[in-house]
């Protein structure tokens, strides 16, 4: 059984910055992570993902160049350092991955970009 539990999400003002963590326990088996948003009244949307090495990561083009994603196998947790936040990027934050082919989600951290 795999558990996800994000955290980091606040409230931030236009042009500010948060970095959110996803903590996984049970094992991940080696597998790739994600971050995925959820603005209110909106359909869930990706954000980015990392591979298991971290070698290779992949980004919404709304993001790319504004948020990074790292992890720390050591640690379990995949990071999501997001800068430049407008108005838009107001959502709540999911981590999400992939086991044996079950997908396995938290209960997510809420980000309000708000002046």
């Amino acid at each position: 059984q795999v558990q996800l539990v994000e955290s980091g999400g606040g409230l931030v003002q236009p042009g500010g910055s948060l970095t959110l963590s996803c903590a996984a326990s049970g094992s991940i088996a080696r597998s790739a992570m994600g971050w995925y948003r959820q603005a209110s009244g909106k359909e869930r949307e990706f954000v980015a993902s990392i591979s298991w090495s971290g070698g290779s990561r992949s980004y919404a083009d709304s993001v790319t160049g504004r948020f990074t994603i790292s992890r720390d196998n050591a640690k379990n947790t995949v990071y999501l350092q997001m800068n430049s936040l407008n108005l838009e990027d107001t959502a709540v934050y999911y981590c999400s991955v992939r086991v044996n082919g079950m997908s396995y989600w938290g209960k997510g951290t809420l980000v309000t970009v708000s002046s």
